[in-house]
């Protein structure tokens, strides 16, 4: 039996009742808060609604419930959970609907039915003493019985994980990913050392695995709390696009943080917690002996990013001494050539720019929208297969290798894919070992590279090849640690050009103009003096409830009406947040109710359907899918409880486990829209935006639009990001070990 307690203690007078769980309204998945509607079981057989934290809890499930009566002025009477427990079905249709409510893997409505035509009352002690006996159902092979006996084992197992968890307060959305990381040695390892979570399993961080220790009864000033303490912090810093911390800072933020509120309502106990500077010193010698953390100076970083920034740094050195092996005699003369294969009159800073890329080992390209990049490359391209040099194109993303594709004419791989990553060796087989077969390299949307990405890449390109990088410095950095291109450039090591006109102003044409205008700190051009269609607009709307009304009516009508865009594969949100009414977790659930029938018909919210639009949020290495990569829902599998979403139609499958790893992606940040493009785009920019309200955020957002793009918000925000070019700088050191020279590099 599983029990949920709360901590708080209501005036109202308690009371029990019991019944089956008919459906789940909403669950936060974080949390497990919930509002369930159950059916009870008194003679009216009425529907309840119910509210509070009930974590894997299936549908059909009998439960009986401790609380209080409420009254809600918005939703009337709903009964408010205190406790509950999960009591066996005792009926025919009670445990058929328990079985096929998806608890274990492998049965669905349709076998639940079979089993418990075959067994009735019987079915769950069949189920439980002996399973074997499924074998007489019809359909249900010894494959299909093996797969049933060891989802019931298993969730017995995660059953006692969740329970185990919610009794310290923590949501149960944990426990299959501790189940699979631990098998059954999970209790023993959440009891031994809860802090091992936080190192081991993404997604359960600091405070997760800090909250079970202290409701275990571990001291607050135990070395393992300081340790995991420090590297929680390094960790977050890392996140934010730092690549190390001044260990004053560490030291200041890691005390802060076990600390925690300086008083905790929630273990009052611990009111008083350590912070002596002497354990966390300690922690942080045992950290660097054990290769946890690195030093340099005062700064401190996590291992991983502080070799990939010195060995990138050692590599571009290498790298950008001598003359490429190509040696192409009369640059001048071939860029002529390729001016008139083009058909184009190049301006005088394309064609330095193409000659550059010619007669440099390493160079850099960096302009926005409409600045001829596609054009120069076009032309560097024709330059080098007229003379037989063989280049490899990549970009960061597969959206933007999609792009650079077709801007070049030429095929281009996501960087992943050019290294050749191997997911049984967790590595790339593209390394110093190992080069790519290629004269150039030629990098697009190289403003995205987090500095282990560079490392990786330039430690697989051939001592005498040349390499090309091509971005705007101008957008967002890239969501990993590091600031590479901006560094590279501002280390005046690497040769550079920066194009400055603006070619592509079609008629008509707003996006690029406004583009140049924002990062000029202009106010938009809005004004009708262009013939035909606009490509911007501006819906002003002061209330974030009418910016979001604005985005429904958008997306689900008026869009598709006039220009023909498909809602879900055309059109894009881009907004600054994820909290709040025009964050990107409202907007999605809104979005996904207007625009997928599938999830209408189901009504729960946070439940991804066919159809849906989702994306990808870590690096998954062995999936090969990527941080920002856009999807489409192609089949749920409610049995197996899996889910397929097809990349760009490559299908990929997603257990039980994975499902954290994919959101809903109608709104998505746009930090996560970096390297992409979209037909259509609806920025929304209020005044409760105001902490992003940024410059570099509201170009970025600007510039991913292809055909459209839709501001809709109020004119203060406008004019706040606009006139606000503070950028938030990191702790890089890519700039000064470049500048250093090579006997920095020891």
């Amino acid at each position: 039996m599983a029990e949920r307690l709360l901590s708080e203690s209501p005036t109202e007078p308690t009371t029990q009742i019991q019944g089956i769980l008919d459906r789940i309204t909403f669950q936060n998945e974080d949390n497990g808060y919930t509002v369930a509607r159950l059916l009870g079981q008194s003679k009216k057989k009425e529907l309840i609604t119910v509210v509070g934290f009930l974590s894997s809890v299936p549908v059909g499930s009998t439960l009986s419930l401790t609380g209080t009566w409420i009254s809600d002025s918005r939703y009337g009477k709903q009964f408010k959970l205190q406790s509950y427990e999960i009591v066996k079905p005792n009926t025919i249709n009670g445990i058929e609907r328990y079985l096929g409510s998806g608890l274990i893997k492998g049965i669905g409505p349709a076998f639940a039915e079979r089993i418990v035509s075959r067994f009735g009352l019987k079915t769950l002690d069949i189920l439980e003493n002996d399973p074997d006996r499924l074998g007489e159902v019809a359909g249900l092979g010894r494959t299909r019985v093996d797969q049933v006996k060891k989802a019931w084992l298993e969730q017995k197992e995660i059953h006692q994980i969740m329970v185990f968890l919610q009794g310290h307060g923590i949501s149960a959305t944990y426990a299959v990913k501790i189940f699979k990381t631990y098998g059954r040695k999970s209790l023993v390892v959440v009891k031994n050392n809860p802090y091992q979570l936080a190192e081991d399993i993404w997604g359960v961080g600091f405070r997760i695995a800090d909250s079970i220790a202290l409701s275990l009864g571990v001291p607050a000033n135990d070395p393992r709390r300081a340790r995991a303490g420090l590297l929680f912090a390094l960790d977050e810093s890392a996140g934010a696009g730092h690549c190390f911390m001044p260990k004053e800072k560490l030291v200041e933020q890691a005390t802060y943080l076990l600390k925690l509120s300086g008083k905790s309502e929630q273990f009052p106990e611990h009111e008083n917690l350590y912070s002596d500077h002497d354990l966390i010193e300690e922690q942080l010698k045992s950290l660097e002996a054990d290769d946890k953390i690195a030093v340099e100076g005062e700064n401190i970083a996590l291992p991983p990013i502080f070799f990939a920034e010195k060995g990138a740094a050692a590599k571009l050195m290498e790298l950008s001494t001598g003359r490429p092996r190509h040696n192409i005699q009369n640059v001048d003369q071939a860029v002529d050539w390729a001016s008139n294969k083009l058909q184009l009159d190049l301006a005088p800073e394309q064609a330095e720019a193409i000659k550059m890329g010619l007669r440099q080992k390493v160079s850099v390209i960096t302009g926005g929208p409409g600045t001829g990049k596609s054009t120069i490359l076009r032309g560097l391209l024709l330059i080098l297969e007229q003379n037989g040099i063989v280049a490899k194109l990549a970009a960061p993303t597969g959206r933007a290798a999609k792009r650079l594709t077709e801007a070049s004419g030429r095929e281009a791989k996501t960087i992943h894919r050019l290294l050749e990553y191997d997911g049984s060796i967790r590595n790339f087989k593209r390394n110093r070992d190992n080069p790519l077969k290629a004269d150039m390299v030629i990098i697009d949307e190289s403003s995205m590279m987090d500095i282990t990405l560079t490392n990786s890449l330039l430690k697989a390109i051939a001592d005498n090849a040349a390499l090309v990088l091509v971005g705007d410095i101008d957008q967002l950095p890239s969501v990993g640690p590091g600031n590479v291109l901006k560094d590279i450039i501002a280390s005046g090591l690497i040769s550079v050009t920066r194009l400055q006109t603006v070619f592509r102003q079609e008629k008509g044409s707003l996006i690029s103009l406004n583009a140049s205008r924002i990062n000029n700190g202009e106010f938009l051009e809005l004004l009708p003096a262009y013939e035909g269609e606009k490509d911007f607009y501006c819906i002003f709307r002061d209330e974030a409830e009418d910016i979001e009304k604005e985005i429904l009516s958008l997306c689900s009508s008026r869009l598709k009406k006039r220009y023909g865009f498909d809602p879900v594969r055309d059109i894009q949100v881009l907004t600054p947040m994820r909290k709040g009414l025009i964050g990107t977790e409202n907007l999605n659930s809104r979005l996904q109710e207007t625009l997928n029938p599938k999830h209408s018909r189901d009504g729960r919210e946070g439940r991804m359907e066919v159809g849906d639009k989702v994306m990808q949020i870590r690096n998954n290495y062995d999936k090969e899918v990527f941080n920002g990569d856009l999807g489409i829902v192609s089949s749920v599998d409610s049995e197996e409880r899996t889910l397929e979403v097809s990349f760009e139609g490559r299908k990929v499958l997603y257990e039980t486990a994975d499902l954290g790893e994919v959101v809903l992606a109608y709104a998505i940040t746009v930090h996560k829209s970096q390297g992409s493009e979209f037909p259509c785009v609806i920025i929304p920019l209020h005044t409760t935006h105001y902490p992003l309200l940024q410059r570099n955020l509201i170009y970025t957002a600007v510039t991913r639009g292809k055909n459209l793009v839709i501001l809709v918000g109020s004119k203060k925000a406008i004019s706040i990001a606009i006139r606000n070019a503070r950028v938030v700088q990191r702790n890089t050191m890519l700039k000064e070990r470049l500048q250093a020279g090579p006997g920095s590099m020891h």
